[in-house]
């Protein structure tokens, strides 16, 4: 085994596709060895990347493949030899084919007969001869957002190629890709090393670069850049916000990070701090410092790729770019607050959410009407509710957010905090937007929570009546990330409400309707959002329909019950009661003619049957209270009890007998049965 080096030196790769391109090239690799049965260690061993380079290391490769075995079959022995015993036409061809006399063929038994088979046996190819291949295919496969092309070549990559390191062991693998031919040589940092670096064997390579000024290892790079930052951070008496999106673009844009402290003028403090940071982070990629009341400083941190001679220098480079875009932010915002809210809620109306519904102004109507009506079910204040969400989406009219669309909802809080609304209306036109993204909590504040259901209401019920639908990967109007907030804000703000009737309350008051889609279409749709979402909560498939195929109250009572099937599932009793509520199902779908509603124990004929009877008794009687209760995990934890008497049944019970009245009254006993194991949930489902 010797260590495996493979780099591609580029021009500057796109940030975002980085961490993605480097896995695929590394993967490609691995993939192309063990393609080929070429051994190889990996150990510790994972993508390296900067900015301008892919590296493949692997501590051990096998030199060449393994010895490769042949064995082709060819014709039997009664049509493979003529009556004199000399070769036919057939074997001397397969012969032939095979670079060797009949004579030198083995011969082999299969459940057919004798027949003719050669075997070979040739040695591995050196794995230097197929690296090209290998590395050629890796290229190849990977997810390259928009391939470029440069100079006159006919190939194409993410940026243009301008060095290649191919080494096993300490000898250089020829091979020519994309336009470059394989060396040992690297390029160091572009500033501070601008020079060749030269490796004599892969096990120099990150020693080698660092050296160089480049930090090839990724992680190593995200830790000095967090490092730096909260240093940089601490030194200003504050503690840095360091967003995970942000940190990965940054650790893609550098080689050598080095931190520079900046700062700006106080009096820009007094814009939304929101806005700020878009800038900080979004457009310049700096780390935005936080004082030790946890509001925005006037401090910022930035990632240079470069230690400077002159910091002060880049510093104030730093500080300069940021600076127009405050100025812009403090514009905007001082002439929004002197439009006011009643203006931008007046420009609503020239304004269109969506041709078949109308106006923005005509949207805002319809979600203060639901929130009013929600805000009494579920104790909120009624008149709060509709002033917040009738100044809900003022803040589209405004400067900030035409400037800023990611401050939608935030900025709306700061202008009806200036006006004096009361600070619940002012919180909940913010709040009503989460959760923004994926793992976001919901809304805080109960207002919040009236104001994003009643939102996301009117946008789901709108969307399905004007026909937009998602269909595959196209949802114009985000309709599976308003059902699965509308679901989450429902389920974790505990509101037992139940989501058929408010969808119907949307459907109602949209001035258009869709011939072909109810309120049953809607509820099914924001049901099927939390598939995925209590996926992630180790909820199985299997569980989840379960409580999908029985009727529950709310949200709420859905979690409560999928919790209890979680619980049933862990016991003993489960599998076989899940299979016989199967097998009763299935007997009673097929049963011919009304099954009674009632049992008569006059008609048992198996003691078996006349036990079951009994203890489905007791279970009801024992059940109905904890069922009233929503108590679910001890109504499933007393049916588990059933099992002995199910089992019973089953064995010494003939369903299908041939008396007429006591094959119904047999169904019936199942029915009941049945009705009372599905009462939580489905559990047939949990039978494989």
């Amino acid at each position: 085994m010797q260590p495996l080096l493979i780099e591609l030196g580029t021009e500057e790769l796109p940030v975002k596709a980085l961490p993605g391109l480097a896995r695929a090239f590394f993967d490609g690799v691995i993939e192309g060895l063990a393609k080929r049965g070429i051994a190889f260690e990996r150990d510790e061993a994972k993508p390296l990347y900067t900015p301008r380079r892919l590296a493949v290391l692997l501590p051990g490769v096998a030199s060449e493949q393994p010895e490769q075995s042949t064995e082709v079959m060819g014709p039997y022995l009664n049509t493979a030899l003529d009556g004199e015993g000399q070769p036919t036409r057939a074997l001397q061809g397969f012969a032939a084919k095979a670079g060797v006399e009949w004579t030198a063929l083995e011969k082999t038994t299969d459940n057919k007969g004798e027949r003719f088979v050669h075997r070979s046996v040739k040695p591995g190819a050196r794995t230097a001869d197929l690296l090209g291949d290998i590395v050629r295919d890796a290229l190849a496969a990977m997810p390259i957002p928009k391939p470029m092309r440069w100079g006159d070549h006919d190939y194409s990559f993410a940026r243009p190629v301008h060095w290649l390191v191919a080494l096993l062991g300490s000898e250089v693998v020829e091979m020519e890709l994309l336009g470059v031919r394989s060396d040992r040589m690297s390029r160091g940092h572009r500033f501070m090393h601008d020079k060749p670096v030269w490796f004599t064997a892969p096990d120099d390579y990150v020693e080698s670069l660092r050296a160089a000024k480049v930090l090839v290892d990724a992680d190593e790079r995200r830790e000095r850049i967090v490092q730096q930052v909260r240093a940089a951070a601490s030194a200003c008496g504050g503690e840095a916000r360091i967003d995970p999106g942000i940190l990965e673009e940054v650790n893609g844009l550098v080689e050598w990070p080095s931190a520079v402290t900046c700062g700006f003028e106080t009096e820009f403090l007094a814009i939304p701090a929101e806005a700020l940071i878009a800038t900080m982070e979004t457009n310049q990629k700096f780390f935005p410092v936080l004082g030790a009341d946890g509001k925005l400083s006037e401090h910022f941190v930035g990632i240079a790729n470069i230690e400077s001679t002159d910091v002060e220098q880049v510093r104030k480079g730093y500080e300069r770019v940021i600076r127009p875009r405050f100025s812009d932010a403090k514009f905007f915002f001082v002439e929004d607050m002197k439009q006011g809210l009643a203006s931008m809620v007046e420009g609503l109306a020239q304004v269109t959410y969506q041709n078949k519904l109308g106006s923005m102004a005509d949207k805002v109507a319809r979600v203060a009407a639901l929130a009013e009506s929600i805000a009494g079910q579920i104790g909120a204040d009624p008149v709060q509710a509709r002033r917040a969400a009738e100044l809900s989406k003022a803040d589209l009219q405004s400067l900030m957010v035409g400037e800023f669309p990611e401050l939608q909802g935030i900025a709306g809080r700061y202008y009806a905090a200036v006006e004096n609304e009361p600070e619940a209306v002012a919180n909940a036109i913010d709040e009503a937007y989460l959760p923004r993204v994926s793992g976001e909590a919901i809304a805080p504040s109960p207002l919040g929570q009236v104001l994003a259901i009643a939102e996301r209401l009117d946008t789901l019920a709108g969307g399905f009546a004007a026909g937009l639908k998602p269909t595959g990967n196209k949802d114009p109007f985000a309709l599976r990330r308003n059902a699965l907030g509308l679901a989450r804000t429902l389920l974790e703000g505990g509101h037992e409400l139940l989501l058929h009737d408010l969808v119907e309350r949307a459907l109602a008051a949209q001035p258009v309707q869709h011939p072909d889609i109810g309120a049953f279409d809607i509820t099914a749709f924001v049901y099927d959002r939390l598939r995925g979402y209590y996926a992630d909560r180790g909820v199985s498939p299997q569980q989840f329909e379960a409580v999908s195929h029985v009727v529950h109250d709310s949200l709420p009572d859905f979690g409560r019950r999928l919790a209890a099937i979680g619980e049933f599932a862990t016991l003993p009793e489960a599998a076989a009661l899940a299979a016989a509520n199967k097998r009763s199902r299935n007997i009673l779908r097929k049963a011919e003619g009304v099954v009674p509603d009632t049992v008569d124990a006059a008609l048992f004929a198996e003691p078996a049957e006349r036990e079951l009877a009994d203890a489905i008794d007791a279970a009801i009687a024992d059940t109905d209270p904890l069922l009233d209760a929503g108590d679910y995990v001890a109504v499933l934890g007393r049916l588990a009890r059933l099992r002995p008497q199910v089992d019973a049944f089953f064995e010494q019970v003939m369903v299908n007998a041939d008396d007429p009245a006591v094959r119904s009254n047999r169904l019936a006993l199942l029915r009941r049965l049945s009705d009372r194991l599905g009462s939580v949930a489905a559990i047939e489902h949990l039978s494989v």
